[in-house]
């Protein structure tokens, strides 16, 4: 059998290492199916990535069941740029779909029962007055 080379954490870049943490946290790959589909060696090198880059809350005990939403770690040292970044990305796309569902509700309510929502108009007044 042949073993080929053994690789370190630093063999993997901070790109790749926040890919695969992105793919697990997403579900499109287990973090075994990502070590067996990228050739990662070691056996819990994906959970350290994602205990270092990921978004998921790894304080929690084990043995009480999860929420399941992915919260920032609170106690944790401050995050790197690169990981504020993909902080700040999750919430913009969160947001985003939030939007869409809401749109998507006001053109069921318009469409099927014929009732108009006002959208704000984004202008803000200052001290209650509105400008005219």
């Amino acid at each position: 059998m042949e073993q080929g080379i053994k690789r370190t954490q630093r063999d993997y870049s901070l790109a790749f290492k926040l890919s695969v943490v992105e793919q697990v946290e997403k579900g499109e790959l287990s973090y075994k199916e990502a070590q067996r589909r990228y050739g990662i060696q070691g056996r819990s090198t994906v959970l350290v990535w994602l205990r270092k880059h990921g978004l998921q809350d790894w304080t929690a005990p084990s043995g009480r069941a999860r929420s399941g939403s992915i919260m920032p770690k609170q106690d944790s040292k401050p995050l790197t740029p690169e990981q504020r970044i993909k902080e700040l990305e999750t919430q913009l796309r969160e947001a985003q779909e939030k939007a869409a569902l809401f749109e998507a509700v006001l053109d069921v309510m318009h469409k099927d029962y014929g009732i108009v929502v006002k959208k704000p108009s984004g202008r803000s007044s200052r001290n209650g007055k509105s400008k005219s």
